[in-house]
């Protein structure tokens, strides 16, 4: 079985090697084109090949955004399914086994999300509920969610917390740190959106195939580690920034009808949600810093 998996890297070389090593040892007899796409990071991505000589490697000498980097790489695949992995990812056991089983015995389905987990454990909420207006004040790195987290509009929104843990799922979207999709489905819905720069490309895309006709799955059962932050915590700002422009171009295209009356509302919201993500990083950031090197 040939599959053709993408990587778009911005400064999380460092993460790269690592996420590499995990993939081609779990392969376990499956072939795929492994495309590594570096959008300007300047951290010595060349060098990858070298330990790598594999990969299929492109470098850009700016950083041309997610979605346009990956259409860039699939216009020129050819295989039935398309991987898209972050850098700061690691491919677990099975991971290729199950995913593809999955998706080759259920020919309605477009997109296919694992169970996607930190570093120390924990499950992310990478399945998820289409936004609604609420989402504005109770999204995930919301100031309202992190005082309360067990809200109940917070919860209704994660969906990957109704999961078993073995059963697949079928959810609204699945996170873009890692999808598998059905070419057959992108030939009939079309590349990602490339005026989302950074984020929600993955939330428009899954909104795309349910209106196709393509479901989106979640499938627990396969599974990665995703350090949250590997390449956005480099440019802080610059990615707050774009979570929150994506946000309103996802609020405009979908909610045409209701513009004139909620884009005010909507874009105070997601300004104030923006300046309180910020001060909130920073006061944490302050707060690691003056911690004694022996509490970090």
């Amino acid at each position: 079985m040939m599959i053709d998996l993408i990587i778009i890297n911005y400064k999380s070389t460092d993460y790269l090697q690592t996420c590499l090593t995990s993939i081609y040892e779990r392969l376990n007899g499956f072939h795929a084109n492994v495309h590594v796409v570096d959008n300007g990071s300047g951290d010595h991505a060349h060098l990858l090949k070298s330990t790598f000589p594999e990969i299929i490697l492109t470098i850009h000498n700016d950083n041309l955004g997610f979605a346009k980097a990956a259409n860039k790489i699939i216009k020129k695949t050819s295989s039935p399914y398309i991987v898209l992995l972050n850098p700061d990812t690691i491919v677990f056991d099975n991971f290729f086994e199950s995913i593809i089983s999955y998706i080759q015995k259920h020919p309605d389905v477009g997109v296919v999300g694992p169970k996607i987990i930190d570093p120390d454990g924990c499950i992310q909420g990478s399945a998820r509920a289409f936004p609604t207006f609420r989402s504005i004040l109770f999204g995930r790195r919301s100031l309202l969610t992190r005082l309360f987290p067990n809200n109940p509009i917070t919860c209704a929104n994660i969906m990957s917390n109704k999961s078993d843990g073995r059963t697949p799922l079928e959810v609204d979207w699945v996170s873009g740190a890692c999808q598998i999709i059905r070419r057959e489905a992108i030939e009939d819905v079309g590349l990602l959106d490339e005026r989302f720069f950074l984020y929600w490309e993955d939330v428009d895309w899954c909104k795309r195939m349910w209106k196709e006709g393509w479901k989106v799955t979640y499938l627990p059962r396969a599974a990665v580690q995703h350090s949250v932050g590997g390449s956005s915590e480099r440019n802080l700002v610059r990615s707050v920034f774009e979570f929150h422009k994506g946000a309103y171009l996802f609020f405009k295209k979908y909610h045409q009808s209701y513009r004139l009356i909620w884009r005010p509302v909507v874009f105070f919201g997601l300004f104030v949600r923006f300046f309180g993500i910020l001060f909130s990083q920073f006061m944490r950031r302050l707060i690691v810093q003056s911690k004694p090197t022996s509490e970090r």
